[in-house]
């Protein structure tokens, strides 16, 4: 094989491989997108993970149920969930929720269903 041969032998390696290369990057770009969860909004009542289901003045950890449920998230270890009356969902952020504790939110993020977990993008005061 001449010189010139070889080079274009490798020349044509190297295309296909690129070729197969990008070929593989956009069919796993396209199976991400469609599987990315779509953005919801959830409204319900910002509590911790003790008390979600149960009335506040039960533990009385406070005066109010902003108060309960702040001080069962830093004296009891508790997250910060959403109970919307029938569900609790864990929220992935545990700072923001605070500021709306014992508040009824709105929450758009997404959701892992397995985890019951919201990935949330905002937390708003629900009007």
């Amino acid at each position: 094989m001449t010189r010139g041969g070889a080079m274009r032998l490798i020349t044509m390696c190297f295309i296909r491989i690129g070729v197969r290369g990008s070929l593989a990057l956009s069919l796993l770009a396209v199976a991400a997108l469609r599987a990315a969860p779509p953005k919801q909004t959830f409204t319900g009542t910002i509590t911790d993970s003790m008390c979600a289901k149960a009335d506040h003045s039960q533990m009385q950890m406070g005066p109010t149920d902003a108060a309960c449920t702040m001080a069962c998230v830093s004296v009891h270890g508790a997250a910060y969930v959403l109970y919307d009356g029938k569900n609790t969902y864990t929220l992935n952020d545990q700072r923001t929720p605070e500021k709306f504790a014992g508040q009824k939110v709105k929450v758009i993020g997404t959701l892992d269903a397995k985890t019951k977990t919201i990935q949330a993008d905002s937390i708003t005061a629900a009007k």
